[in-house]
């Protein structure tokens, strides 16, 4: 295993990340290290041209979960199943001329149809966000965040597009402290108006349409206005009224959302229709005149005026202004990299770089787990579960002592991914018994060259804030087109329906993204103005042999990075198909809590891990993994069974 990381940090405004680059060596089957054909750098071959001749030559086909979408000349693909149902109830489906998966049948439909009529992945990957925001308004929209990761074909490079949220100017270290000095509980800062972050969603969809795209931004908005308004149906599905009917229970949708999702106090049930009049007028206003009422005009005063007067569960009203607004921007970065020489042969694996603790934890976790060829033992065998576990909980350790936002703190990214580094904490893993929890962090400073420059002490756990057991949930999606170019990209609201807080008369709900700041000042994630909070989230592009190969992604708060390892793993290490590894029952653990287990892990397994000293808590799913394979003759879809994933191949 192998990693190096490269920031030049361009910013679209302004350069604020110092230009770094660097490599590190750490023990793995192979002695050699990554060369810029692997990571996605030399001239090759480009798969553009292969995908559209090969689509012209043969035709295409699209699959809604396994349903032929209407295959020029008769033409259809196998999808995993005669139905389009892959291993363990994922959906599958292939296509030669590209591919959209998500977790709604109707923004599938919706990104294929950008697909259809010309437009690129990029394109179709805006135009799919604007429908989540209508179908899945609990988990993802323009008043939250994300990170994009994008393959540019032509250049043969690829680009992260950081849309994290954003603490206002007003916002400061104590702010989630009570009188007492303690953190306050986090039901009591999570729908509030301190908890709003300046949202990214929409500023990413015009930097990404501009850098990349084909379309404009108004016809790729025209079909989710439609959605909106009802003139095309949409019913309430299964997982939206579950999430409504928990949050009117809690009381913790404001009094303009619970208009909206439970009118005349009656919560929507799944198969009532969705009509948002307010979001469809909103859309409208951004179809005629861009992003600009959004970041300086009348929705952006809307949006400061909402959360200073903080409508919700709590009476605390937050600092954001029209002028925090207006100030912000998404950035431009280098995502993050690291190797993995297994089964699948030796994969470049990019992701996130900060403020997401995606790409380093990810990082840390393969180069701790290559070395003890887990193959050997086999996918289901309790040595591999074990090993797991003792790797997420030391890579967890370091991810909660050392990382936040690098435009604020200094953080040892060389040292984070150091062979050595990595050997001595491997050396910790006793295989048969688990580390005694918490698991200390250790010290990569000493095998990063040079001195910090700025680094806050590390602060305490603090309350439940940090606890997996309050993590968000966001939604993933992967698109591709015949051209070769590729989307993956994770977009949030961080709880279910945020912070409970919808804009008044605009129909959109505001995230409580800053609540993944630590309550506690001190460490390296504390609170700042103008400082993006550290996230989980790892959207995912894997290159093998210099070629884009994979790419995977999952909501889930921490839980997103163990879901993405382990489906990493899978193909990587075992070899498995891309279905079968995000079929796997997953586990998650950190530095402090019990291991989270599926039901469906063998209860074999569970008896042995609480024989090596596991406390293990059930959960019913980890994750919901989006992804795709670039194959020989196009594209493999899939879509996690955890929720009701719909792809689509052409």
């Amino acid at each position: 295993m192998s990693g190096d990381s490269e920031r030049r940090g361009d910013r679209t405004d302004e350069s604020r990340r110092g230009d770094r680059s660097g490599e590190s060596r750490y023990g793995g089957r192979s002695d050699e290290s990554t060369d810029e054909r692997a990571a996605g750098g030399a001239p090759r071959t480009k798969r553009r041209g292969f995908l559209k001749g090969s689509a012209a030559a043969l035709g295409g086909g699209a699959l809604i979960g396994g349903r032929a979408r209407g295959a020029p000349g008769g033409a259809s693909f196998d999808a995993g199943g005669a139905d389009g149902t892959g291993v363990g109830g994922t959906s599958t489906a292939r296509g030669r001329n590209g591919m959209v998966s998500t977790v709604h049948p109707l923004s599938t439909e919706i990104g294929a149809d950008v697909l259809e009529a010309g437009g690129n992945a990029v394109d179709a990957a805006v135009a799919v966000q604007f429908a989540l925001n209508v179908v899945q308004p609990h988990s993802s929209g323009i008043g939250g965040g994300g990170f994009m990761l994008v393959y540019a074909a032509e250049e043969d490079e690829l680009y992260a597009i950081d849309n994290r949220e954003e603490a206002p100017l007003g916002a400061d270290p104590e702010m989630f402290l009570g009188d007492d000095g303690e953190p306050v509980p986090f039901r009591g800062r999570h729908t509030n108006g301190k908890a709003v972050g300046v949202p990214g969603t929409l500023r990413c969809c015009d930097v990404a349409l501009k850098r990349f795209g084909t379309m404009e931004l108004g016809e790729l908005i025209d079909p989710s206005i439609d959605l909106a308004d009802g003139c095309r149906r949409v019913a309430v599905d299964e997982p939206l009224a579950e999430a409504i009917a928990d949050n009117v229970e809690a009381g913790e949708l404001g009094e303009t959302a619970r208009e909206v999702f439970a009118p005349g106090g009656d919560p929507l049930e799944a198969g009532d229709p969705l009509v948002q009049p307010d979001l469809a007028d909103t859309f409208r206003l951004i179809r005629s005149e861009g992003i600009e009422p959004f970041y300086r005009g009348e929705i952006a005063a809307d949006i400061a005026e909402t959360v200073q007067n903080a409508e919700g569960y709590r009476d605390e009203g937050g600092s954001m202004t029209v002028d925090d607004l207006a100030r912000y921007n998404v950035e431009v970065t280098i995502p993050e990299r690291a190797t993995y020489d297994g089964a699948a042969g030796e994969l470049t694996v990019r992701t996130m770089s900060l403020p997401s603790s995606g790409g380093l934890t990810i990082g840390q976790i393969l180069g701790l787990l290559e070395p003890f060829d887990l193959a050997d033992e086999g996918r289901r065998s309790v040595e591999t579960y074990h090993a797991m576990i003792e790797a997420f909980r030391l890579a967890f350790a370091d991810r909660g002592e050392y990382l936040g936002d690098d435009a604020f703190v200094d953080v040892p990214w060389q040292g984070y991914l150091d062979g050595e580094y990595l050997d001595e904490r491997r050396s910790l893993v006793d295989p048969d018994e688990t580390a005694e929890t918490p698991v200390e962090a250790g010290d990569p400073w000493a095998y990063q060259p040079g001195e910090p420059y700025r680094v806050g002490a590390a602060g305490s756990p603090g309350d439940d804030g940090r606890n997996v057991h309050n993590r968000g949930q966001t939604t993933h999606f992967t698109v591709a087109d015949g051209e070769g170019n590729l989307v993956s990209w994770t977009t949030t609201i961080e709880q279910l329906f945020g912070s409970g807080i919808m804009v008044p008369g605009r129909g959109f709900m505001l995230n409580n993204e800053l609540t993944d700041f630590d309550a506690e000042p001190g460490g390296p994630n504390e609170v700042q103005p103008g400082k993006r909070p550290l996230s989980s989230t790892s959207p995912t592009v894997v290159f093998r042999d210099g070629e884009p190969y994979l790419t995977v992604g999952s909501p889930g708060g921490p839980t997103i990075i163990t879901t993405v390892s382990q489906v990493l793993l899978g193909v990587a290490e075992f070899g498995m198909s891309l279905d079968a590894a995000v079929a796997e029952p997953r586990l998650y653990a950190d530095a402090e809590s019990d291991v989270l287990y599926e039901e469906t892990l063998p209860e074999g397994i569970r008896r042995a891990l609480e024989e090596r000293g596991h406390g293990l808590s059930e959960e019913s799913s980890i994750g919901s993994v989006q992804a795709l394979e670039v194959t020989d003759d196009g594209y493999f879809g899939v879509g996690d069974y955890r929720r009701d994933s719909a792809v689509e191949g052409l």
